[in-house]
């Protein structure tokens, strides 16, 4: 009897759980909901299921309980049960596979309308491929991917010419309009998942997967990789902008097309190795600290290659291929004198590392003067290093590194803009938002990764800050707020 009640037990916390639990779907933004009608009739039926199942085995537990004077009947044949059961398992499994083969006829019928977008994929990143003119995607073949033909485009297919590519993971998409999301992976399998759509698929080496969607809410969606694809796989997310027709169009226009990116690469006399380097340095955010300008954030790149620099320590070395791969790898091993450690440590692979140094010799050229950066206090090469203590505001910042990953001026760097930022509600990575007020300010300087803004990399360092440095910093990004 006891474990009778402890099974009614369990069966009505689950029920209670199911009704009072965080099982809401988000807010649909496609056209697909007969997906989440499809939803409901798989967990109705199994729900179901599962409820007979319980109550069945309770009866039974208290109507077949051992007594004394109680035998066991032997029935190794039942013609009668064995009809029910069957008969009502046929007709679960008949209600939860039509409306899915239903839906799935559906979605392989592509609207003739569609506009064709390639979606690539590759660890750990996302890169979009939109038609031109002509609303056809040109050919392409993985044996032409190269830093220079990073789609692996045909040359001479005209109907490539026009393709508009978009080397970064912001995907725009017109509002209404039927989208046909072809899938292609340069390495392994991944899978192109927004949940708002409700539809998501793999992203196979070697073959095409596709399937459709009619974006029909105008706002900013996250993509993720529903697919486990390495160590990087937590953080292969892009966006999906949906706006209105005009305003996609006026974006599709700006991007470049698969011509003139020749053209470009045409004029260019850097090698294949330095501008995968070049491609790289972008992507991974390098140059929003250091570039081939002065710069107070980071050493300039320009005339790096061979140049001699004081370290914080007071010892002065010349720039190499050793020192560059441990700076990379282990930023706060040798700081240049002058710069905050701020530059988290990058796990890249000698393939890239080597086309990033390749850069920085070809671009930035001999070793020579560079113009001064705008004056700011030296600081020490420990992480801990502690400025003037009269250093307030945008200056302690500056100081700090802060500067490195965001701005005072609205521009979007590694991080979120300071201007605007107070007050401001954020949707953090895990889909909740907050209130950016000072508990969120102090945690957020103070345990950089526990609560990340979604859009942004989980690369902030934890800097050692007095209390009084931080009520400063908190005190400056309030003051942005207007």
């Amino acid at each position: 009897m006891a474990i009778a009640i402890v099974l009614l037990l369990i069966l009505v916390a689950s029920v209670i759980f199911h009704f009072v639990g965080p099982w809401d779907l988000p807010p649909l933004a496609s056209n697909w909901g007969d997906i989440d009608l499809t939803i409901g009739i798989t967990v109705l039926v199994t729900g179901l299921v599962f409820l007979a199942v319980m109550i069945f085995t309770i009866i039974a537990i208290i109507k077949f309980r051992y007594r004394p004077d109680r035998t066991a009947d032997y029935e190794p044949e039942n013609k009668k049960l064995e009809l029910w059961l069957t008969g009502l398992s046929a007709l679960g499994i008949i209600a939860m596979l039509a409306p899915g083969l239903y839906v799935y006829s559906e979605v392989v019928s592509v609207p003739d309308d569609a506009l064709p977008v390639e979606a690539m994929a590759k660890q750990w990143g996302w890169a979009f491929r939109l038609p031109g003119d002509d609303g056809v995607l040109g050919k392409s073949d993985v044996r032409r991917v190269s830093a220079d033909n990073p789609f692996g485009l045909d040359p001479l297919d005209p109907a490539s010419q026009d393709d508009r590519l978009i080397q970064t993971p912001t995907l725009h998409l017109a509002l209404n309009r039927p989208v046909q999301a072809q899938l292609r992976s340069l390495d392994v399998l991944h899978n192109f998942y927004v949940p708002q759509f409700r539809t998501k698929m793999d992203a196979v080496p070697g073959i095409v997967s596709s399937f459709w969607f009619t974006p029909t809410v105008e706002g900013e969606f996250e993509i993720l990789c529903a697919e486990y694809c390495g160590v990087g796989h937590f953080n292969m997310r892009g966006k999906v902008v949906v706006q209105p027709e005009a305003e996609y169009a006026l974006w599709l226009a700006q991007q470049p097309t698969f011509a003139e990116a020749q053209l470009a690469l045409a004029q260019t006399t850097l090698s294949p190795l330095a501008r995968e380097g070049e491609k790289l340095a972008t992507e991974q955010g390098c140059m929003g600290c250091h570039g081939f300008a002065a710069s107070p954030l980071g050493p300039s790149w320009s005339g790096i290659y061979g140049r001699a620099e004081v370290m914080s320590d007071g010892t002065e070395l010349t720039v190499d291929d050793a020192y560059l791969i441990e700076s990379i790898r282990e930023p706060a091993a040798k700081l240049v004198q002058g710069y905050a450690n701020v530059m988290p440590p990058y796990d890249l692979s000698d393939q890239q590392i080597a086309a990033l140094i390749a850069y920085m010799k070809e671009k930035g050229g001999a070793p020579g003067e560079v113009e001064a950066a705008p004056a700011a206090p030296p600081v020490s090469g420990a992480v801990d290093a502690q400025p003037d203590q009269s250093l307030t505001g945008v200056d302690l910042a500056q100081a700090k590194g802060c500067l490195a990953c965001h701005s005072v001026d609205g521009q979007k760097l590694v991080g979120p803009t300071w201007v605007g930022l107070a007050g401001s509600e954020r949707t953090l990575l895990d889909g909740t938002t907050v209130i950016a007020d000072e508990d969120y300010l102090r945690r957020a300087i103070i345990d950089p990764n526990a609560e990340v803004v979604e859009g942004y990399p989980p690369v902030m360092p934890v800097v050692s800050l007095t209390e009084a440095e931080i009520l400063d910093l908190i005190q400056t990004i309030e003051s942005l707020k207007q």
